[in-house]
């Protein structure tokens, strides 16, 4: 991975902006993208575990995720090709 853990979060929470995103990532480069209806409750529209970062070395795979995530953005938990194979 070639971006800071911080830099990488910014970049995916403000690709949902103006919805609030959460994006979280475990110190073994499992990340978790949650992104909610609305600033001002927790309804959630999307919610995906298990992606595994140390995929996303360069602007084409972050970009990727991204368009993955924004087609796949209906209210559900999501599986994607980007899990991780260790879950």
């Amino acid at each position: 991975m070639f971006l800071s853990a911080l830099e990488l979060r910014n970049i995916i929470e403000s690709s949902f902006l103006p919805k609030r995103c959460q994006c979280t990532l475990s110190p073994d480069l499992l990340m978790s993208v949650k992104v909610y209806a609305d600033g001002q409750t927790d309804l959630l529209e999307l919610n995906v575990t298990g992606i595994d970062a140390s995929t996303l070395n360069g602007c084409r795979e972050i970009n990727e995720l991204i368009a993955g995530l924004r087609t796949q953005h209906r209210p559900a938990v999501i599986s994607h090709p980007w899990m991780s194979k260790a879950l």
